[in-house]
């Protein structure tokens, strides 16, 4: 996780000097991250995480959404090509014997439709690049997030994103070859396309002061179909993951 903060703040660089200076709005912020190693569920960790949520008029930089420019911007509808960051897995502990994944990126193109600033609806497709030999696939994503104000300056925010991944990509972390089978002792298991997990999350942010503020968030994520399948999810993940975060941000105003 400590190259998606590097990842990310590279990307953040891509803002240049200048404009951070005049133009850039949101926050950015670092904080911990208690949540699953690999997609499978097969063990949790504490890890370091980037947090922002940056604009700098058409081009955006977010932790879940990584850079984005909203090529077509009209009437709450945006459009345009999108470059983030897919983290590997590392394949030791219950995983050794299977192959490792390289961390990846992800390029492609997203919609969305935010008439307001407090709800939006979104669908992008990108594709997985820098995988070894035959890791990595198509992804979508399909979701729709809600805030809201709650008293005492405290925003909360909920959101529901279903994540669809082609054969290739499920393979990718939930397939397992013969080699691998024989290696791990996890049956052999060939991954096939389709919806992978759905997540919902729940956040708040709480203020500190005029330009600081507490930001948390709690995961519920469910795999379904050719992932929640997998032999090593039976093995050694589970179909129910949880994941909780919390960062201090900084607001640029």
């Amino acid at each position: 996780m400590m190259r998606k903060t590097l990842f990310l703040f590279a990307a953040l660089g891509a803002f240049s000097v200048s404009a951070m200076a005049d133009g850039i709005t949101g926050e950015a912020g670092l904080g911990l991250g208690y949540q699953p190693h690999d997609p499978s569920g097969s063990r949790y960790e504490t890890r370091p995480i980037p947090y922002l949520d940056l604009d700098w008029g058409d081009v955006s930089l977010s932790t879940d959404d990584g850079l984005t420019w909203s090529a077509l911007k009209t009437n709450g509808f945006s459009a345009g090509p999108y470059v983030n960051y897919l983290p590997g897995r590392t394949s030791n502990g219950e995983l050794r014997g299977l192959r490792d994944v390289p961390d990846m990126a992800e390029a492609g193109g997203f919609v969305q439709y935010a008439p307001a600033d407090f709800w939006r609806v979104f669908a992008s497709v990108g594709q997985a690049i820098g995988g070894n030999g035959g890791q990595g696939g198509v992804l979508g994503r399909v979701g729709g997030e809600i805030g809201y104000p709650l008293g005492g300056g405290v925003i909360g925010s909920s959101n529901l994103t279903a994540h669809f991944a082609n054969a290739r990509q499920n393979n990718t972390f939930f397939g397992v070859s013969d080699k691998e089978a024989l290696a791990s002792g996890i049956r052999a298991y060939n991954a096939g396309g389709g919806l992978q997990n759905i997540a919902l999350t729940q956040s708040f942010e709480f203020p500190l002061g005029p330009q600081w503020s507490l930001v948390t968030s709690a995961s519920w994520i469910h795999l379904t179909g050719s992932a929640a399948d997998s032999s090593i999810v039976k093995s050694v993940g589970d179909t129910n993951q949880g994941e909780v975060q919390m960062a201090i941000a900084y607001k640029f105003k």
